[in-house]
């Protein structure tokens, strides 16, 4: 079965009304998200992002860039002041998906339309994607309850191989293995170890050079569960070929553009993964607030666990 034809029978276009512009986020309603802060207990906060730094993870592909800091001012730029008073400002470039990122609903789409009926040609260079902005996730906001499904401790391995494939028999049996279960509005959030060919190799190269994740029959296992957003610590989600120059990416178009899923990006779990075993519990609170970027179709994070 093409993609095509899995987004068709997975669309969410109309489901929210014809003006929805959020997606599968309409399954985190504010009782859920309520009932997402009985999950803290410890009160233990992870954080689950990279430093926005120009020496982070990105090697050019696609024309993103590391970030860069510059300072606009420094304590020297006050000196011979008579009240003595020192002041520091600065800035910093960076592509919005250039770190550990969301996807927008205006990030992929296919046959010149996005997600519920919204034409390409809303995205102009001008103004952004003036229709599916990330504002309007960031005003709607991510927060609630976060299911880590490790992948990788499940196969006994720090990490998988890139092409690696995830299935939904996959995710069922992660599930049973930590005694736990989905619940409508539920943010996954997939270990596959992957993101420790930088944390730990310290090659980049390597990281953007395919990528373990799962294959297009999840897309209809997250469906039938409500799944309000999901998120990895691979760079695309679905798992890549190493060396493939095509980049084709049907489980983006399907969820981001037939489901209205957003997708979390380049997160980092080892920490989250070690505490979650550690106390054998695997769901917390979850916060990833995107920025308020008008006309964006990404955005930077510090996604937090809060267990």
């Amino acid at each position: 079965m093409s993609f095509r034809e899995v987004g068709k029978r997975l669309s969410n276009w109309g489901r929210w009304g014809d003006c929805d512009r959020i997606g599968t986020l309409n399954h985190l309603t504010p009782e859920r998200t309520a009932f997402a802060a009985q999950s803290v207990r410890s009160g233990q906060i992870v954080n689950l992002g990279l430093p926005l730094t120009n020496q982070g993870i990105q090697v050019g592909l696609g024309g993103r860039v590391n970030p860069i800091h510059m300072m606009n001012l420094t304590p020297p730029d006050f000196a011979g002041r008579s009240d003595r008073m020192i002041v520091a400002d600065d800035s910093v470039f960076l592509p919005l998906q250039s770190v550990t990122q969301w996807d927008g609903l205006g990030h992929v789409g296919y046959d010149d339309m996005l997600y519920n009926g919204v034409p390409a040609a809303s995205i102009t260079t001008a103004a952004g994607s003036a229709k599916l902005s990330i504002h309007q996730i960031a005003e709607r906001g991510v927060i609630g309850r976060g299911l880590l499904l490790d992948i990788a401790r499940l196969r006994g391995k720090d990490r998988l191989e890139a092409g690696e494939a995830i299935t939904p028999a996959d995710l069922d049996a992660a599930l049973a293995a930590q005694n736990c279960e989905t619940l409508p509005g539920d943010v996954i959030i997939l270990r596959t170890g992957w993101m420790r060919c930088f944390t730990v190799d310290g090659d980049a190269a390597r990281y953007w050079n395919g990528e373990p994740g799962i294959n297009l029959a999840c897309a209809e296992w997250l469906h039938g569960r409500q799944i309000s957003a999901l998120a990895s610590d691979n760079w695309g989600i679905e798992a890549m070929p190493a060396n493939d120059a095509t980049f084709e990416m049907p489980v983006h178009c399907v969820l981001i553009r037939d489901m209205g899923m957003t997708l979390g990006e380049v997160f980092v779990l080892e920490k989250l993964a070690e505490a979650c075993e550690r106390e054998n519990r695997w769901t917390f609170l979850f916060t990833a607030p995107p920025l308020l970027v008008v006309g964006g179709v990404g955005s930077p994070l510090t996604p937090l666990a809060i267990l």
